[in-house]
């Protein structure tokens, strides 16, 4: 839970902080960083944060860096409003099985942050094929919050996204 808290006066205080834009370009080509420019300021701390993360623990694959950057980037297609992201995940913590019925469908009206939370991979990995991302980028946006089986890069990620 202190998790949760951290992360949720991180986004509310996004605005006052920089975005190390540099640190993105550094890894990101051009189309995948205009793909991550698109990305709130929350999104982007957030996906620098987590590259770092990575980073910090020796990890050097360009492929799992753009993952890092870009996994969130599905939140463009439809952006989560700070009290729907606390919503849903007090929903997901006391109340999972409501909120995994609660996921299905278009993100709007009460249930939208449900939706939002469920279909940004799948929308992010989307984009970042789109925009010219390696298969394996996709690969781990798309399943960044599911079950990683043997796939130790993508344990990493999901490592350091709960950070």
């Amino acid at each position: 839970m202190r998790h949760r808290v951290a992360q949720f006066f991180r986004t509310l205080l996004a605005p006052l902080r920089p975005v190390p834009l540099t640190e993105a370009a550094a890894q990101l080509s051009p189309p995948l960083l205009a793909l991550f420019r698109r990305m709130s300021r929350a999104e982007q701390q957030h996906g620098i944060a987590v590259c770092r993360a990575l980073q910090a623990q020796g990890y050097a694959d360009p492929e799992l860096l753009a993952a890092a950057l870009l996994h969130d980037v599905g939140k463009t297609v439809a952006s989560p409003r700070l009290w729907e992201r606390v919503v849903v995940v007090l929903t997901e913590w006391l109340l999972p099985a409501l909120a995994a019925r609660w996921r299905e469908g278009a993100p709007r009206g009460w249930r939208r942050g449900f939706v939002i939370r469920h279909q940004h991979p799948a929308w992010g990995a989307d984009l970042a094929a789109q925009a010219g991302a390696s298969p394996r980028t996709v690969a781990w946006i798309r399943h960044h919050h599911d079950a990683p089986g043997d796939d130790r890069l993508l344990a990493a990620l999901q490592t350091m996204d709960e950070m």
